[in-house]
């Protein structure tokens, strides 16, 4: 039963719908299907006959992903195959011709083309539906939320009243005036009409629709000329009104809501009141007014003085915003998710809320995710929602939550700190957010991208708690990246001038704290198959200051190891291995490869077997100190104990192809096949897997036959072949060709 409430919990918590995954493969890799017409737009290269829903749901994934265009939008000009009826496309980016050569020849039912880019008007989108004259007596919903009115270049001319067929349409947030709404109020069908923060000045008009008009939005009207008086007497005439909303959340003195709570047998159909941020709202005023009426079923109460009592507290038939408990915030933050004020104020108050949660609740996280996605440029609700997410996700709460829910917000958390960079609050709760063990090990996101903004972050800021935090998350990013990634990102000089900037502070401070650690696991996992970035260490005097850190803490067995962990990443670079041997470096090698530590001691042989592997020609010191140190080196590995777990974790085995070459360094061969047989045998899964896909099999079978390899080797090379052989026979895995062919 555990496994089965599991996948009750919401979507989130369950593998994304196959549909769901064709339509985003579909919508992101469109030109695969596609050729290119003449004119640039998209036409699927097979008529392939979409079922209608699918059709819908495509659309809207295009416009969701930011892939509806002039030309992508093109895929729908086809009529017969992709059939259209509930259009979707806010936030698109088209033009007029294009709009209407593509979506206007379908028989819509439904358009929704909130916030499209303003070369798109609403004259435009008027002027194409008429193209159609299916689409005058079909369309039934038109959402223009946020849209221009009309062009610079032409005169502004329109006719809703030619949507004959329309029952609801929102205005919401355009500069919409009374000429329009007398036309809008000509529509024979009309029920439901949204005319949020418009410019319209008297709303006398309405009372052509006060047979039929069901649901009235009427949020913050800015220009509103009538009186309190007149505003009632014109709402008062609407009998059929069922929902009404006259919120504001500009806090505006007006006494409307008073009035209408308090004046008697008005709206007796209303099921549905929003009077969020209206004041003199009293929870005495609104329980007579329910209490009239029977049927009502949600008000809107969010930042009035109402909503304390028992009988408002949401939790039954009756729903209420407001921020008097969870269940009223939760409604607010679910029910103006677009609405910048609103979700402020929720967010402000699920905040204190959220301080005592003890358990997950990816209920209330998504409300999270839907504010933090509508309003991305506004910092309040950014400030707000990544407090929030930190209280939501800090300790133990991220284990419950869902991964897919997890990788969207931690996405939604670094669009915010790419939004607002020089904001020190907001980046302290995003970068509060991120240092999450399951955020940063087990959610997907772009994990390249988030290292480059903390490490943005790290150096503009010295606030020491947050410096801590901001390096213990690059440490485990960069190991996360691939070596592409980490090469460009260690490829940046200033990041790696900054991280040696804080390695110097705590060794002048003699001090070795979380900061130090985190900041050396950093630059070793960014150094690693990078030679760019060992070579900005170099010229940086990162050597020298290595030196200092081994010096400083001679008893931190911790600290040597990531110190000599980087070495071993610059020592692989064969161009600067000159600026490795000098003699003081050397000494300092040779005494740790005799620590009794293995982890430390592993590391400083692997900078004296990458040293030594070239020959005597590229050895820049005395022979005799090669031979000594390849004598020292032979016997320390024969002495190391097997360690109980996996002690490092490679990218590839890459960089011990060459030492296993070196038949005449059995040493170095010794180091290299410990080294494989090391991980191979703690965690085969993934490196035996490695060594086969890297064509390591056929090498090893070679060091295994040929006849000057040194007997230690032999036994170490048949170990690894051994534990290839079975992971073969568990896996059925197939050997690549060796790309490192040995020596003849």
């Amino acid at each position: 039963m555990a496994m089965a409430s599991l996948f009750l919990n919401g979507d989130d918590a369950c593998p994304a719908a196959l549909a769901d995954l064709c339509l985003t493969y579909v919508s992101q890799n469109l030109e695969r299907f596609c050729v290119k017409l003449p004119d640039g737009s998209l036409c699927f290269r097979e008529a392939v006959l979409f079922p209608q829903e699918l059709a819908d749901q495509l659309l809207a994934k295009m416009a969701t992903e930011g892939r509806l265009n002039d030309s992508t939008v093109g895929v729908f000009r086809n009529c017969e195959y992709l059939r259209l009826r509930r259009a979707r496309i806010r936030t698109a980016r088209i033009s007029a011709e294009a709009f209407q050569k593509a979506l206007c020849p379908h028989r819509l039912l439904e358009l929704d083309a909130s916030r499209v880019n303003a070369d798109l008007t609403i004259p435009d989108i008027l002027q194409g539906l008429a193209t159609n004259k299916y689409c005058q007596e079909s369309l039934q919903r038109l959402v223009l939320t946020g849209l221009t009115m009309s062009s610079l270049e032409e005169p502004s001319w329109y006719r809703f009243s030619a949507l004959q067929g329309l029952r609801s349409l929102s205005l919401a947030n355009v500069d919409f005036y009374d000429a329009g709404l007398v036309d809008v109020c000509s529509l024979p069908r009309l029920e439901s009409l949204d005319l949020s923060n418009t410019s319209v000045t008297n709303l006398s008009p309405l009372l052509g629709l006060k047979e039929r008009l069901r649901s009235l939005t009427l949020h913050q009207l800015k220009r509103l000329e009538m009186s309190t008086a007149q505003l009632l007497g014109v709402i008062g005439q609407l009998n059929a009104l069922q929902h009404l909303d006259i919120s504001d959340d500009k806090q505006f003195t007006s006494d409307v809501a008073r009035q209408l709570l308090a004046q008697p047998g008005i709206l007796p159909a209303l099921v549905s009141l929003d009077v969020s941020g209206r004041k003199q709202v009293t929870d005495a005023a609104v329980r007579a007014f329910v209490e009239e009426r029977p049927g009502m079923t949600f008000l809107g109460l969010l930042a009035t003085d109402a909503g304390f009592s028992d009988f408002l507290s949401g939790e039954g038939n009756l729903k209420v915003t407001g921020e008097a408990n969870e269940t009223q915030i939760c409604e607010a933050l679910r029910r103006y998710s677009e609405r910048e004020g609103f979700v402020r104020e929720a967010l402000f108050h699920l905040f204190s809320l959220t301080h005592v949660m003890e358990k997950p609740r990816p209920d209330i996280l998504k409300l999270v995710v839907l504010g933090m996605k509508n309003h991305p440029a506004t910092l309040n609700v950014q400030l707000a929602a990544s407090a929030c997410v930190f209280n939501l996700t800090k300790q133990d709460l991220a284990a419950g939550m869902p991964v897919r829910l997890l990788s969207t917000i931690t996405q939604l958390i670094l669009e915010a700190m790419r939004t607002f960079p020089n904001h020190q609050q907001l980046q302290k709760n995003c970068l509060l957010s991120l240092c999450s063990d399951r955020i940063l090990q087990e959610v997907p996101f772009n994990r390249f991208e988030a290292a480059k903004l903390v490490m943005q972050w790290l150096c503009n800021h010295e606030d020491q708690n947050m410096q801590r935090m901001a390096v213990a998350i690059i440490s485990i990013l960069a190991a996360k990246l691939s070596t592409e990634q980490t090469a460009q990102l260690g490829a940046e000089l200033y990041i790696v001038k900054q991280l040696l900037h804080i390695v110097r502070q705590k060794a002048n401070q003699n001090m070795v704290d979380a900061t130090l650690k985190f900041t050396l696991s950093a630059l070793w996992n960014l150094t690693d198959e990078s030679p760019t970035t060992c070579r900005h260490f170099i010229e940086n005097q990162g050597l020298d200051l290595f030196i200092k850190v081994l010096e400083s803490f001679p008893n931190e067995s911790s600290i040597q190891q990531k110190v000599l962990g980087l070495l071993n990443n610059i020592a692989e670079v064969r161009e600067l291995h000159g600026e490795l041997m000098v003699q003081s470096f050397l000494d300092h090698i040779s005494t740790l490869l005799h620590s009794p530590e293995v982890e430390v001691s592993y590391f400083a042989a692997g900078i004296l077997a990458h040293l030594t592997s070239r020959g005597e020609e590229a050895w820049m010191l005395s022979p005799g100190l090669r031979c000594s140190l390849l004598e020292q080196l032979h016997a320390v590995i024969m002495k190391w104990p097997t360690p109980e777990c996996e002690m490092v974790a490679y990218r590839s085995f890459n960089p011990f192809f060459p030492l296993l070459e070196c038949f005449h360094t059995p040493g170095v061969q010794l180091w290299a096949a410990w080294a494989m047989q090391h991980v191979c045998s703690k965690n085969a899964s993934r490196y035996c897997s490695m060594l086969l896909e890297e064509g390591g099999l056929d090498q090893l079978k070679h060091v295994h036959k040929h006849p000057k390899t040194h007997r230690d080797v032999k036994l170490l090379a048949k170990s690894i072949l051994d534990s290839l052989q079975r992971h073969r026979a568990r896996t059925g895995q197939l050997a690549l060709t060796s790309q490192h062919p040995p020596p003849q």
